[in-house]
């Protein structure tokens, strides 16, 4: 059966990774508080949205993605995340919807710098510079359902080391051209693309990135927001 179309959040699946992102989800999109979650299954009410713990990183949101995302018309990786520096940085609690997730890790450091899988002659999927593009509608309307919250559009990194030094958080930033990262977010889009399934990421920004004894952290106002949120992408 072909999965009705990504406008309808009744057939979402949602690929989350810690229980405490998980608990604050479901919160918002069920309106109660979560039954016991387990890693890798597949829960939520019949005729809704699905949500599945997957567990932090990578290969969790890969496995887990594949596993499940048969059957619904899209793939939303949502969670927290951490602010990168720049000039365009989002702010703690900001919403941040994916323009494009980008796998910040896959490739060799050199003397000279930091080369990619594609420039290595080893592209990652059918898209440029390790960047899985999202896709456009979905994101659109999940920003627009998150009117009225501090929405901010661009790069999500995926990384398996997060910034906790300033060298390696401008490294980030600089070549990936991200606003914030996390660890799972290209990982589930890819699988997506792959399976030929509409793709988003959102992520609430619980921190900063940089030093470790600098960063400033926010968590229980980010799973508030990122609570809040889910409320408006419940299914109507």
């Amino acid at each position: 059966m072909k999965p009705r179309a990504p406008a309808d959040p009744g057939r979402w699946l949602f690929v989350v990774a810690a229980e405490i992102e998980a608990r604050a989800l479901w919160r918002g999109l069920f309106g109660q508080d979560a039954p016991a979650l387990q890693p890798w299954r597949l829960m939520g009410p019949v005729g809704g949205p699905g949500v599945v713990m997957c567990g932090v990183g990578k290969a969790n949101a890969a496995g887990a993605t594949a596993r499940f995302a048969d059957g619904h018309s899209a793939v939303v990786s949502i969670g927290i995340c951490g602010a990168l520096p720049g000039p365009t940085a989002p702010s703690i609690c900001d919403v941040v919807v994916a323009d494009r997730c980008v796998w910040a890790d896959e490739g060799v450091l050199t003397p000279e710098g930091f080369v990619d899988c594609e420039r290595l002659g080893f592209p990652l999927g059918p898209y440029e510079r390790g960047a899985v593009p999202v896709s456009g509608d979905l994101s659109d309307l999940i920003a627009a359902r998150l009117t009225g919250l501090p929405v901010v559009r661009g790069g999500v990194a995926t990384v398996s080391t997060c910034s906790g030094t300033d060298a390696l958080a401008a490294d980030i930033a600089a070549r990936t051209g991200a606003i914030a990262e996390g660890m799972e977010g290209a990982a589930a889009a890819h699988v997506a693309l792959m399976m030929d399934i509409a793709r988003a990421e959102v992520r609430v920004v619980s921190n900063t990135t940089g030093d470790r004894g600098k960063q400033r952290w926010e968590m229980k106002a980010a799973l508030a927001r990122l609570e809040e949120a889910a409320q408006r992408l419940r299914a109507p």
